[in-house]
């Protein structure tokens, strides 16, 4: 994709380059991308977005929204209901951690797009989520090479609410400075793809999305879990640690969580030891399967007759046989946002 970068440093950003119409943002854009402060925060400037652009989150969001009915997790719904995020118009930062702030000792705050990882770390560790203040063109709805203020405030924000889910978050920025000092920063980030990017949780009814790279998707929210290519396994920590991810295609595996309880448990842990024995053996692709792997059905039952851990097998039948995989052509609209630590 052709950009225009955003203004130079300590500019005052004019709305075009506020708007990224067509520009790279942030970290991506270079040089030009740095903002003044030090913490890469930057007004969100609410008031020069244009009716287009207020357009596209509209119908981005009611596009999603009808699809993730029965699909996304219940802490999810329960919290963008509880949220001033709504198909009206992009949500405004101030009257959004109003809301946020009181309930959960969360805020957002704006940035001009990727910000280094030592400062992602710096803003999760304090309760503070970066917000990419662009939005998508409308013209390139279903191919994002960075995440926009859709994918982090639809996505990522209601499950703030959520008092395991926002503990973890914080706990990842504290690790993750931790993870650059031990060099295992790599390790890290594959644990935040396949959690909160892209995890997947079993529910009552089957198996539900709380990741955000997910729900933000059209074509993953319905991929991840109708599609028979991908494979959903059971979480495991040191599994999800040696498994490479993709960030330019749909996921080639899904972790499951039993419950949003293992977050705390996995927030309390040392991933000292764990990041010593994922670094002594082979890493796996995406779409690698092992003998120990525990794999989930839709319905987050085990497959294969499994009755590990993972959940064990109800006696009232068989799973129904799995969608169809989609085609090639389906299959690649939706390119990842390439952020998360």
């Amino acid at each position: 994709m052709s950009h225009d970068g955003p203004p130079p440093h300590g500019a005052a950003p004019p709305p075009a380059a506020l708007h990224g119409l067509h520009g790279l943002h942030g970290l991506a854009a270079g040089d030009a991308g740095r903002p003044e402060r030090a913490d890469w925060t930057v007004p969100q400037h609410w008031q020069d977005y244009t009716a287009a652009e207020h357009a596209t989150w509209a119908h981005l969001w009611q596009r999603q929204h009808a699809g993730l009915q029965g699909r996304a997790c219940s802490a999810w719904l329960r919290a963008l209901d509880a949220l001033p995020i709504d198909d009206r118009a992009i949500p405004d930062f101030d009257r959004l951690n109003a809301v946020l702030q009181p309930r959960c000792g969360w805020q957002v705050v704006a940035v001009p797009g990727l910000v280094p990882d030592a400062v992602f770390f710096g803003h999760l560790a304090a309760r503070r989520f970066p917000v990419g203040r662009f939005i998508r063109d409308a013209q390139h709805l279903d191919y994002l090479q960075e995440p926009d203020v859709f994918h982090d405030l639809y996505g990522h924000v209601p499950l703030l609410l959520d008092p395991q889910i926002g503990d973890f978050i914080q706990a990842y920025g504290q690790g993750g400075l931790r993870a650059q000092a031990l060099g295992m920063l790599p390790l890290l980030a594959r644990v935040y793809w396949y959690t909160v990017e892209f995890g997947l949780l079993r529910e009552a009814g089957g198996l539900r999305i709380w990741g955000a790279g997910i729900l933000s998707s059209a074509t993953e929210s319905r991929y991840c879990l109708d599609d028979a290519t991908p494979q959903r396994l059971a979480f495991d920590l040191l599994r999800v640690m040696r498994t490479r991810h993709r960030i330019d295609d749909l996921q080639a595996c899904y972790f499951v969580l039993d419950d949003l309880g293992q977050l705390m448990a996995l927030a309390e842990q040392d991933f000292e030891p764990l990041y010593r024995a994922a670094h002594a053996l082979p890493t796996i692709e995406p779409d690698q399967h092992l003998a120990e792997d525990r794999r989930l059905t839709r319905e987050g039952r085990p497959m294969d007759g499994d009755t590990g851990p993972a959940g064990r097998a109800p006696a009232d039948g068989a799973d129904p046989a799995p969608a169809p995989a989609l085609s090639p052509a389906t299959r690649r609209p939706d390119r990842r946002p390439a952020r998360r630590r």
